[in-house]
């Protein structure tokens, strides 16, 4: 299995994690302990960062997508007994895909250099 692979199944797996934790009631959310903006960001941009590997070529449409996600996430808390949307928890969560797609796109031009070196270094 590739690499890009097993990002993307990653990314989906994450998917479900966030709709489930996101429209679940409250008693099934974990306390992690973090701050609870800090928990959206680091949370969503693990999800970016899996979809900017396993999708590198469509990171522009994952970002539209992604920010779209938060939105809708956000609204449907609102149907959702106990939970409620919040605009901050929707910047907080694009502003993780954001960075997370960002860190995928880092990490994929370190790839690239670190290959261009070693094809043009002599044996």
């Amino acid at each position: 299995m590739t690499a890009n692979r097993i990002a993307r199944a990653c990314g989906w797996l994450l998917v479900s994690a966030a709709v489930f934790l996101t429209l679940a009631l409250r008693t099934f959310r974990p306390q992690t302990g973090v701050e609870h903006h800090l928990e959206h960001a680091l949370a969503f941009a693990l999800l970016g960062l899996a979809f900017g590997l396993g999708y590198p070529g469509r990171r522009l449409l994952l970002a539209l997508l992604g920010v779209a996600m938060a939105a809708l996430l956000e609204v449907l808390q609102s149907w959702v007994p106990g939970r409620h949307a919040n605009l901050s928890d929707f910047t907080m969560n694009a502003i993780g895909v954001g960075a997370g797609l960002a860190a995928a796109a880092l990490i994929d031009q370190m790839r690239r250099r670190r290959r261009d070196a070693q094809a043009t270094t002599p044996p």
